[in-house]
């Protein structure tokens, strides 16, 4: 406990450090309506983190570092990428849509390979995470909030012309070999960027096997000017997974799984600049291939799916204080399945998003879609955001209608079998989840360094999925299934209702040019009910009361880094496999780096799990203990 007093006292910004700063502009950000808009204007609740400061902290992947940005929930089932739902607001893990410069990254198949992104943190200019209900703008699955990840290529950023290149090794515990790399060259009308990750270990003993991993990510990006106006990125990556999924699924004592996915991702993205008017062309195509085996000896689950994402949007400047976004979004998904069958859906909309400054610092957004599904058919979601900004004070507001569709694994698990004797079983019949929610808040900035944001939440739901017991009497489709077997079936739940509160703080300071600090705290409370009461699993795994901080600081050739997160929530256990979902954990990951002297090359030592605290995120899913590294990264 003295422990976490103290953390929370080094988070709390000095007013010493704060006094005499003047006021600066708030940061510019894209997520809220596709359009360049200053934070304040959106109405909405946005953290922005630079690529530049995900790469100070003890992370080693994209979603590690999500854990660290004020709000997030990310619960793992294993270490340095191997698998990790991504939660906001309470929501379920597939009511946050993932973004890579705009396009969605969120897998047809189970939103649990949300969290692959196969980037390197060297070629992210910035995280953009806007919580709570965007479907007026970005369609089916953006309830609980939106994570847009822009890269440096994708954002034509880092305008000098120097070519850069850096490379590190990591190796430590438990057979731990880390490897990356990352290029880039830039002159005044092209860019060229390609980087590679791979993280491997042995891992740590878990029921008569090991926590072992391989993943491995490389991406190839360019942009260039293609005429006056016109411009064009490009981007190609592949993502290779191979990792121990030991009761990721499952909570039985026979589970002794390990998976294989294997992604592809493609994304094209063409601009024209004329005036103050933009079109905006993009087109992404994702292929993955997800091999899982109960038991090693065991016929795998075989499961191919695609996503094709195409959309075209315009933005017009009607005048000094009115802009209006049209566009139109097509998306076709795939499966080609042992286990789930074969199935196509296609999908389509058409939204206008209008931006209003009016007199008096007040700021009006309005959305409205037009969505059509092959499985829904026809919905209107609308959108409506305001703030008012005097000087360093915004109050915001925005309700909004959330959806999300089914997917691949909530309609079809386990439907294509000859025999299943236990396990999840999907359902065809699901209704597609409808939300309404509202928000009311208020952010504080002082100078460019510092921003308080505080909010108050409500999201009224129904027909949330969700995995419940049902007796095999009660099964839709007993067609393949056994009297005595024990089913959790994919079901809408009536109605759920959570609330919350969350505040989110911030500090930078630059003291010169070789020292800076930053600060980043965020705390959330949050209460989920359902209606009818009904036992579910994902509904109540997330916390109910979460801070997650990060410090970096550096001084001289000198960096050092501390992740916090300390996480309460409702205890599970499952007696079969002696696993248990404790009421709360506290965790923390250090990193001191130390710059070799007139370079930009370091070395560094690294502990995961300082206090060797024994967790789960979730049920089954065993995390490690401490597990000390160390390693050398080298920049020209």
């Amino acid at each position: 406990m003295l422990l976490r007093l103290l953390t929370l006292l080094l988070l709390l910004p000095s007013p010493y450090l704060l006094f005499g700063q003047e006021l600066a502009l708030d940061t510019i950000v894209v997520s809220a309506s596709l359009r360049a808009q200053h934070e304040k204007e959106t109405g909405r609740n946005i953290v922005t983190i630079k690529g530049s400061e995900l790469q100070q902290l003890p992370v080693s992947t994209v979603d590690e570092a999500l854990r660290f940005i004020p709000g997030i929930e990310v619960q793992q089932r294993g270490p340095q990428g191997t698998q990790a739902d991504i939660i906001i607001r309470g929501g379920t893990f597939q009511q946050v849509l993932v973004l890579i410069d705009g396009m969605r990254l969120n897998d047809p198949l189970t939103g649990h390979f949300n969290g692959y992104i196969p980037l390197h943190l060297s070629e992210i200019e910035r995280i953009e995470v806007l919580k709570g209900a965007a479907a007026a703008i970005y369609g089916s699955d953006a309830i609980g909030g939106v994570i847009n990840i822009l890269t440096k290529t994708g954002l034509h950023s880092e305008q000098n012309k120097k070519t850069r290149l850096s490379a590190g090794l990591e190796a430590g515990q438990y057979g731990l070999f880390n490897s990356n790399a990352w290029w880039r060259m830039r002159t005044e009308r092209h860019s060229l960027s390609a980087g590679f990750i791979s993280n491997n270990a042995v891992g740590q003993p878990l029921r008569g096997t090991t926590g072992y991993f391989h993943n491995t990510a490389a991406s190839v990006g360019y942009s260039g000017v293609i005429s006056d106006g016109w411009s064009i990125s490009l981007r190609s990556a592949v993502d290779l997974r191979n990792f121990n999924a030991q009761n990721f699924y499952t909570g039985f004592r026979s589970d002794t799984a390990k998976e294989k996915v294997n992604a592809s991702w493609q994304q094209l993205h063409i601009r024209k600049d004329w005036k103050k008017n933009q079109f905006i062309f993009d087109a992404a195509y994702k292929t993955t291939e997800d091999r899982y085996w109960f038991r090693p000896a065991s016929t795998p689950n075989q499961n191919k799916s695609r996503l094709f994402v195409t959309q075209a949007y315009g933005i017009l400047q009607a005048d000094k204080k009115t802009s209006f976004t049209v566009g139109m979004q097509f998306i076709q998904r795939s499966i080609r399945s042992n286990d789930r069958g074969d199935h196509d859906l296609s999908h389509a909309a058409v939204y206008v998003t209008g931006n209003h400054r009016l007199p008096n610092n007040l700021h009006l957004n309005e959305s409205i879609r037009l969505d059509w599904d092959g499985n829904y058919g026809a919905m209107l979601v609308p959108q409506l955001n305001f703030s008012w900004s005097p000087s360093r004070l915004t109050i915001r507001g925005s309700i909004g209608r959330g959806i999300r569709d089914a997917d691949f694994t909530e309609r079809y698990n386990n439907f294509n079998k000859p025999l299943v004797t236990s396990g999840s079983i999907g359902n065809p019949e699901l209704e597609t989840e409808l939300s309404w929610n509202y928000e009311a808040g208020l952010d504080y900035r002082i100078g460019a360094g510092f921003k308080i944001s505080s909010t108050f939440f409500h999201r009224s739901q129904r027909n949330l999925i969700d995995w419940t017991p049902t007796p095999y009497s009660q099964m839709p489709n007993q067609s393949n299934l056994i009297p005595t077997g024990t089913y959790a079936l994919a079901t809408n739940l009536s109605s759920v209702q959570t609330t919350g509160f969350e505040s989110d703080i911030s500090y930078r300071k630059k003291f010169s040019e070789k020292s800076n600090l930053l600060l980043m705290t965020g705390i959330i409370w949050l209460d989920s009910r359902d209606r009818d009461n009904t036992l579910s699993f994902y509904i109540s795994s997330h916390a109910r009361f979460l801070v997650n901080n990060a410090v970096t600081l550096k001084t001289g050739n000198l960096d050092m880094s501390l992740t916090t997160i300390f996480k309460s929530r409702k205890t599970m256990q499952a007696s079969a496999i002696n696993a248990e979902i404790s009421k709360n954990y506290f965790l923390a990951n250090l990193r001191i780096r130390y710059q070799l002297p007139k370079t930009q090359s370091g070395l560094f030592v690294q502990a995961y799990n300082l206090f060797d605290r024994s967790f789960s995120d979730l049920l089954g899913a065993i995390m490690p203990g401490r597990w000390l590294s160390a390693g050398i990264q080298l920049s020209f």
